[in-house]
């Protein structure tokens, strides 16, 4: 075990070391500032346009190959928000590992969808852009500042077919029916650390997390048809988080659905058929899960 692991604090040193103890230091290390990432915004644009217009403004850029949408900003990342892509609403800016929830749910024209906690409203336009903007789809928000910063996202990324809510999710009326959830759920945070900035993680968030996470699951449940597919996210690493959290929907009675990796995704050891990402100099740490009702 390196000296690196000593520049996290002390639980998060514990934990890590407990939970993965062989890779404890790989997860460290990765907790680094990325290059900027987005993603074309097909509601308005493609890919091919927008790396037409990254060339032409001079942007040296790299195209992911598990997702045709994504790109990688390599060098010095200036002024993308004054560019007229960012403006039209014609690129999202978005961390790579973000885009994993909506790929993995795969939203269908014509489906109904509900996006439980959707604020800022990223994986809702991606859900939006990829059903070609025919899905249905519900985004709950119940802080007033982040809700009003999600309505403004929708807008200018031209996701019409939203009904978007100020309010709890799981204050929802349980009449309601989904054929698919995306539940990227309140967390600690502990895969997207930066090694040497300040951070507010402490084991008291974390349980306040766990709690959450379990209720919002509890109620994603009930909220899907018989037969629908919730998707479990967080950008945390933590057991209690993650693989706990599902454990209490599979005791609920939901299945897992075994989930497969795109190439060239780095990938930690946990609970078989769930992802979850390590934190490298491209990805952040996060974790993901399939539900079936």
């Amino acid at each position: 075990m390196s000296d690196i692991i000593e520049e996290i604090p002390a639980f998060l040193r514990e934990l890590f070391t407990k939970e993965y103890p062989s890779e404890a230091d790989r997860i460290v290390r990765g907790l680094v500032r990325r290059p900027l990432t987005l993603r074309a915004n097909t509601l308005k644009s493609s890919a091919e346009e927008v790396a037409a217009a990254l060339k032409g403004s001079g942007f040296s850029f790299e195209r992911m190959p598990w997702y045709r949408d994504a790109f990688l900003l390599r060098g010095e990342q200036r002024d993308i928000e004054e560019s007229a892509l960012f403006a039209e609403g014609k690129i999202y800016l978005q961390s790579l590992s973000s885009m994993l929830p909506p790929l993995f749910l795969s939203p269908a024209a014509g489906e109904s969808i509900l996006d439980m906690t959707a604020a800022p409203g990223g994986k809702t336009t991606q859900l939006s852009a990829l059903s070609g903007g025919r899905a249905l789809i519900t985004a709950c928000e119940k802080d007033k500042i982040r809700f009003g910063r999600m309505k403004f996202n929708l807008a200018r990324q031209g996701a019409g077919r939203v009904n978007a809510m100020q309010t709890d999710a799981l204050k929802l009326d349980e009449f309601l029916r989904f054929d698919k959830i995306l539940l990227d759920a309140p967390c600690s945070g502990s895969g997207t650390l930066v090694l040497g900035e300040e951070t507010k993680i402490s084991p008291k968030l974390v349980e306040n997390c766990a709690r959450l996470q379990k209720q919002l699951l509890q109620k994603g449940l009930k909220l899907l048809k018989k037969g629908g597919i919730l998707l479990y996210s967080t950008c945390s690493l933590l057991k209690e988080e993650n693989e706990e959290a599902v454990e209490s929907a599979l005791s609920a009675g939901a299945t897992l659905v075994p989930l497969s990796p795109p190439e060239g995704i780095p990938l930690l050891t946990g609970r078989a058929g769930t992802l979850t990402v390590c934190p490298d100099g491209r990805f952040e740490g996060f974790f993901l899960a399939m539900l079936r009702k």
